[in-house]
Parts: structure tokens; C-alpha cells; sequence
């Protein structure tokens, strides 16, 4: 079996085991203790947030390793939560509260021992190798006092052609991870995590037989042409034709068009829905095997009978495949060394997730396609959301536990299944603030939507009013504050207005036509936001979304003393925008919305003086970078950017720098950490 954790950064490709090559694994009786993780969560002086996938429950020490204090123990069965995947997959939430608090700034080793903590126990080194860095035994974090940087980005699409902007994080973090100093605060995950709605076929073939593998839950299905998960996966239709698997009623066209991508849609959206995943064991097996190399050890990658096109498809995307498991080792090192946040975007759960009223009267009242969402958003519960807090998303985990436990004979009550699935609809907790300095405050922006009231097909707000009502209480009389907003608070203004126009023909969906600016009462609220003198001096907003990095400098037109704005957005971490394309949309929004172009009055931010930054390395008058990637941002103390980076997947690193062709009346100055920070009045 291929040693992974020797291979380096480089050398991945070559000597991962193939995709379609059955390592031995598959046909022995044994399966390893983890399957994934761990994955450090929310990190705390005195609280510290785990999460790790199993092939049956465990009894976990934990050992930390502060520098400077003695090691300290302590058996985690009292610490953890273990819910039930099927007959081998046990997913293990560790919430540890600690008596002494952790100290800040400095290094801490952490070990995970499956057993009593004895001499020869089986650590970390042991089962996840591949977390390790170089000569390490085990790994490391920091807890920092002040969010001094980070790593962000969204948009990691398997099957897309580029490296995985993962990976070159964590060899970035490789030459700078014995200094404290050096390390990112966190990694914020901002949006598009996994692509239920976007899968290849040999993805979707891998997660099958990974549900077979480790004996995922099953579930029944109403209102498809198949009476059940097990019928679905041998379904004739369930490799690039599920949208055939919706029963042939008329009132189901516009669901097929709508929901499935049924409808030849535009480059710049996705039209991949062929392979949707469907039921919360497939959602589930894809998280895994996107987390982890190590489920891709138990399977084989067969190809199923397949007609001469998809075969061709299907072989063309084994191939970027195989590159991207090559990689995942890296991805797991970097998720278990620094502290991960995330929050979900559309294509967590589904393409144009309620982009309009009408959209989500068609998916959410029909019972398939309500199932599908909702098995999305039970995965994000368990595998996402209950890393980020805990707290507020105690009881819906725990109703979550209580169906996995109700499973009889291996299949979920599918009364249960639906009553929880309606009451995650509701649920209004999925974003969340973190008690930083400054302070970080991430924004759902796909379940509180503001819907338009003049016409159910005009795109709905990102936040409806008493979500952003809230969001400006958290905001006040804070100095600075973080914001992660999974679509840019400042886009292109070409690409909105594109989006605006075929919005007004009443084809929203045709463009993904949602951006803040969209919807009139939503783009006014969040814009007053700024202009409220209680609220900060300093905004730094992170975003992802658009498969393209772009920097702005944004403030308040005629107003000295106004606010500070950076729009910095990071897009994907493996995913990008057609570059022909995005270089005409480039080209073209500098010359429509020039300083000097009458059409910026007609925008709804015409208050607001938006600058863009120039990448490094940039075409002649190019503000927009387009290559998969992760973000990096450095602040000083008053929370301000210091220096914004992309650290491309090629190995580039790209700094955002203000643009010297801008003239000397209006060229905003970059501020020392030194300087001297004003308050408002």
C-alpha cells in the first residue's frame, strides 16, 4: 500500500494508488479505525471542537501539548458525541471544555488515542499519517490572541481541471508552521465545500461504492420513478440521467428544468445537475471522500455501463480525478493544523438554492426534490455546521442523532426523515459570530431570503430585513469586524448588470442572478449599514462565489470620516470562471463603469466610491484574477488588511495592490499599522 505521508507536495500524483485500482482493502473484512479527519474546529483558550468520521464508535484520549507547560490528558468519553452513519460509519463530535485554559500565541502539539491512554497506543501517527508534516509525531495549533490572518476561499469542485488550492495552503503552511508567529489564525471555508448538484461519474460511482462499503443508511423516496435508495442506485438512469428519475406528470417540467438543469443554461452558471445526489448517504459518502484519502482505499472505481458519450465524459473526468485524490492528503493536513470554519453556498445543497420565491414554491413543494434538499442540509448539519457553533446547533443535532438511531433495518423513518427536514427549513441558526478581535461575524445568506414582492420570479434578497437587522446589532460600536459574506457585498458591476437585465425578461435563473444588489430592499438596508455611525471603522468583507479574486477599496462618497471598506474575494479553491470570458467581462466593466461613466449613477452603490485593487502578474489593466487558488489576508492591530494575497494552485502568489493609475485627488492612502486609528462622530 502507498505510503501517502512520505510523498511531498509535488510528488502526489505519482504515487497515489489509482482510482480504478481495488488496493486489497476492498475485499478484506477489515476496515481502518477513522475514515476521515480529524478536522480542527473552533478553537478556544478554554474549548476545543473536533471532528472525525469512524468506522465504529471509539473511546478517544486526548493528549495536548502546550509549548512551554506540561503535557496534559484527558479520556474523551465524556467529550463526544457518536452518531450512526450505517453498520460501519460512526461520525465522533469532540467538545472539549477545559478547567485550565490554553495559552495563547504558542504552539500546541495535540495527539487523539483510540483506547485508555497506555504506552503503545495508537495515535495519530498511526492511523492518519497523512496529517503529519515532515518529522512531526503529532500535529499542532495555535490560538491566537487577535485574528492576525487567514486562509479563505470557496468553490472546491473535484472534477474541475486545475490543482486544489488546498493543497498549496498547506505546503504554504509547511515552511512557516514551526513559528507561531507565522501561522493563520483559521481557514474560512466561505461557501461551495462539496458540489452535491455538480458530480462526475466516477465520483458518484466511488460514493456508491463507498455506501456499500461501510453500509450507509438507506431511505425511501417519494415521488421518484424508484421506490428507494437501494433502487436508486441500480437505476438504469443513475448516472448522468437522474433528471429521468422524476416521475413524467406536467407539473414536474418545471421542476426538471428548474431543479435538475434541465434548461441549456449560459457558461457562467452550472448546468451539471445530471448526477445530483439525491439521499443523505450519497450527500454524506461524497463529504468523506472529499475530506479524506483514506475511503478511496476501501473502493474500486469501476465504470458502469455507460453509452459512447458518457463513456467518453466519464473517462475524461477519472482522469482529473485521479489528480485531485493525489492531493487530498494535503487537504487533510491543513484541515487538522489550523482551526476551519465554514458556512454553505448553493451548491452545498443545490444549484440556485432559493434564488426566487417561485424557484422555491416549485422545489420545496414537491416531496423528491424537498427530500434532496433537505438530506443536503441534514449532511451539512453533521459534516459543516456543527463545527462552527456548537451551541446553537445543539438540538437539531440532536434530533438528527435521534432519526440515525431510528433507523430500522438499516433505513431511516421516512415520517421522521421529513418532520426533521421541515423543521431544518425553519431553522434560523446556521450563521454565526465569533468573539474575535476583531470581531468575525459569518452571514447565511441562502435560508433567510428577502423575497420580492412585486414579482415571485425577480430574484430574492440575500438577507430578508430582520436577518440584517440583526446583522447591524452585532455590528455596533464595534472598531473593526470581519464579515464573511459568501457572495461579494461589492461585485462586478458589468456581470450584476447582466444579471439584472435577464432578471427584468424574467430569467433569473438562467445567470444565477443573486448579488446584493439584486434586490432593492436588501442592497439598501446593508448599504445604510455602512452610513450608521455606530458601526465600524473598519469593514474587511471575505467573500467567494464568483470562480474569480478580486480586491476593492470601497467608501462613502463625500465623506472623510466615513467607514473603511475591503471587498476582498477569493474564488475557487478548485474552480474557475472561463477565462476568455472573464477577460471580456473585465475589459468591458472598466470601460462601461469608469470613473468618469454616467451608467455608475444608475447603479444602487452610486454613494459608495469603489476602487478596484491590480493583481500582481496582471494583464494590461486587469483587476479581476482568475485561477484556482486560496486566499490569504494579514491584519494589523486595529483590524485593518495589511497585505492581501491569492496563493495560487499553481505555486504563484499574487498580491492585490492599489491601482497607481488612479489620480492623487482620489487615491485612497494605505495606512500604517502605526497610524493613529480615529473614531467616528
Amino acid at each position: 500500500m502507498v505510503n501517502l505521508c512520505e510523498a511531498g507536495y509535488a510528488a502526489y500524483p505519482m504515487q497515489i494508488a489509482s482510482l480504478s485500482a481495488n488496493n486489497g482493502m476492498a475485499s478484506s473484512d477489515s476496515l481502518p479505525d477513522v475514515l476521515a479527519g480529524p478536522i480542527l474546529r473552533r478553537t478556544e483558550p478554554g474549548r476545543l471542537v473536533f471532528w472525525l468520521a469512524a468506522s465504529r464508535p471509539l473511546s478517544l484520549c486526548l493528549a495536548l501539548y502546550p509549548e512551554g507547560e506540561p503535557v496534559r490528558h484527558l479520556a474523551l468519553d465524556e467529550h463526544r458525541d457518536c452518531l450512526p452513519l450505517g453498520t460501519h460509519a460512526y461520525i465522533h463530535l469532540i467538545d472539549v471544555r477545559l478547567e485550565a485554559p490554553l495559552p495563547t500565541d504558542v504552539l500546541i502539539g495535540y495527539d487523539l488515542f483510540i483506547g485508555d491512554l497506555q504506552a503503545g497506543q495508537a495515535g495519530i501517527a498511526n492511523w492518519a499519517a497523512h496529517v503529519l508534516y515532515e518529522d512531526e509525531t503529532h500535529p499542532s495549533f495555535v490560538i491566537k490572541s487577535r485574528i492576525d490572518s487567514v486562509l479563505h476561499g470557496s468553490c472546491r469542485k473535484p472534477h474541475h481541471a486545475s490543482r486544489d488550492g488546498l493543497a498549496r495552503a498547506d505546503a504554504w503552511l509547511d515552511e512557516r508552521r514551526t513559528q507561531a508567529v507565522t501561522r493563520p489564525a483559521l481557514l474560512l471555508m466561505t461557501g461551495d465545500q462539496i458540489y452535491a448538484d455538480d458530480v462526475a461519474g466516477p465520483m458518484l460511482t466511488a460514493i456508491h461504492a463507498l455506501i456499500r462499503r461501510l453500509g450507509l443508511v438507506g431511505e425511501h423516496l417519494e415521488g421518484a420513478v424508484v421506490e428507494d435508495s437501494e433502487a436508486l442506485y441500480v437505476a438504469e438512469a443513475t448516472y448522468y440521467r437522474r433528471e429521468q428519475l422524476l416521475p413524467a406528470f406536467e407539473s414536474n417540467e418545471a421542476l426538471r428544468e428548474r431543479f435538475f438543469g434541465g434548461v441549456e443554461k449560459p457558461i457562467f452558471t452550472s448546468a451539471n445537475a445530471a448526477n445530483h445526489l439525491i439521499t443523505f448517504a450519497e450527500v454524506a459518502a461524497m463529504y468523506l471522500l472529499v475530506w479524506s484519502p483514506l475511503p478511496w482505499r476501501l473502493i474500486d472505481g469501476d465504470a458502469p455501463p455507460l453509452d459512447a458519450a458518457c463513456s467518453a465524459r466519464f473517462a475524461a473526468e477519472h482522469a482529473i480525478l485521479e489528480d485531485f485524490i493525489a492531493e487530498l492528503p494535503a487537504a487533510a493536513r491543513l484541515m487538522a493544523q489550523v482551526p476551519t470554519l465554514m458556512i454553505f453556498d448553493d451548491h452545498d445543497v443545490t444549484d440556485d438554492w432559493n434564488l426566487t420565491a417561485a424557484w422555491e414554491e416549485t422545489a420545496y413543494g414537491h416531496p423528491f426534490s424537498r427530500r434532496i434538499i433537505g438530506n443536503a442540509l441534514l449532511a451539512y448539519l453533521l459534516f459543516q455546521g456543527w463545527g462552527n457553533d456548537p451551541d446553537t446547533l445543539a438540538s437539531p443535532l440532536a434530533r438528527l442523532h435521534g432519526l440515525l438511531d431510528q433507523a430500522a433495518a438499516g433505513y431511516l423513518p421516512a415520517t421522521h426523515q421529513d418532520k426533521l427536514i421541515s423543521e431544518l427549513l425553519r431553522f434560523e441558526g446556521w450563521g454565526y459570530v465569533l468573539p474575535t478581535s476583531p470581531r468575525l461575524i459569518v452571514l447565511d445568506t441562502r435560508t433567510r431570503r428577502w423575497r420580492s414582492e412585486r414579482n415571485r420570479h425577480r430574484p430574492s434578497g440575500l438577507m430578508d430585513w430582520e436577518a440584517l437587522s440583526e446583522l447591524q446589532q452585532d455590528l455596533l460600536d464595534e472598531r473593526a469586524v470581519i464579515i464573511v459574506s459568501p457572495a461579494p457585498m461589492f461585485g462586478v458591476k458589468l456581470i450584476e448588470g447582466i444579471q439584472r437585465l435577464f432578471s427584468w425578461a424574467g430569467k433569473p435563473l438562467l445567470v444565477d442572478a443573486e448579488n446584493w444588489m439584486a434586490h432593492r430592499g436588501a442592497a439598501s438596508v446593508m448599504l445604510n449599514i455602512f452610513r450608521h455611525t455606530r458601526t465600524p471603522q473598519h469593514y474587511v468583507i471575505l467573500s467567494g462565489d464568483v470562480h474569480y479574486s478580486f480586491v476593492y477599496d470601497v467608501r462613502i462618497r463625500h465623506r472623510e470620516r466615513g467607514p473603511k471598506i475591503w471587498q476582498i474575494t477569493s474564488s475557487g479553491i478548485k474552480n474557475e470562471f472561463p477565462d476568455t470570458l472573464l477577460d471580456w467581462f473585465d475589459r468591458l466593466n472598466r470601460w462601461l463603469y469608469a470613473p468618469w461613466s454616467p451608467l455608475n449613477w444608475f447603479t444602487k452603490r452610486r454613494r459608495m466610491l469603489v476602487q478596484p485593487r491590480v493583481p500582481d502578474h496582471a494583464k494590461a489593466g486587469e483587476r479581476l484574477w482568475n485561477g484556482a487558488g486560496i486566499g490569504l489576508v494579514t491584519f494589523d492591530k486595529a483590524g485593518r488588511p495589511l497585505d492581501i494575497q491569492q496563493l495560487d494552485a499553481e505555486g504563484e502568489t499574487i498580491g492585490f495592490q492599489p491601482d497607481p493609475t488612479q489620480h492623487p485627488a482620489t487615491r485612497l492612502s494605505k495606512r500604517t499599522s502605526a497610524e493613529s486609528d480615529t473614531p467616528r462622530g
